[in-house]
C-alpha cells in the first residue's frame, strides 16, 4: 500500500537580510542574538527561518539570514508584530550596537527550487 507524503507548498517570497558588523565582532553579534533573545523572537514572529550565516571568504564581518514569508504582506504583518513586542524593543539595542549597515533583498525561488 503505497502513502501519500504531502509536500509543504513552497515560500512565494524570501527575504535575504545581511547585515555589515564590525571588525572583530561576528562572534559578539551571533552569541548575543542567540542568547539575549533575538533569535526566540525572530523565530516566533518571522516564522520559517531557511539559514543564518556569517561570511568567511569575500565580503568578511558580514551576516546573512533568509526568512521565507508567503507575500509581501504576510511579511509586512509578521515584522510590524514583532517591532511591536517589548522584548524586542528591549533587545534591539543590544544587536544594533554591532552593525554598520543592512541590505534587504526580496528573492522570488524558482518553481524548482527545493526552498520551503
Amino acid at each position: 500500500m503505497a502513502t501519500h507524503v504531502q509536500k509543504k507548498e513552497p515560500a512565494v517570497i524570501i527575504e535575504q537580510r545581511t547585515y555589515r558588523v564590525r571588525a572583530g565582532t561576528v562572534r559578539d553579534y551571533l552569541r548575543t542574538y542567540e542568547h539575549e533573545g533575538g533569535l526566540e523572537l525572530q523565530k516566533k514572529y518571522l516564522g520559517r527561518l531557511v539559514g543564518y550565516f556569517n561570511t568567511e571568504f569575500g565580503a568578511v564581518n558580514e551576516i546573512v539570514h533568509l526568512w521565507a514569508y508567503d507575500d509581501l504582506n504576510d511579511r509586512e504583518q509578521r515584522r510590524a508584530a514583532l517591532s511591536a513586542d517589548p522584548k524586542w524593543q528591549e533587545y534591539a539595542p543590544k544587536i544594533f550596537q554591532f552593525i554598520e549597515a543592512q541590505e534587504s533583498k526580496i528573492l522570488k525561488p524558482a518553481s524548482f527550487s527545493p526552498t520551503y
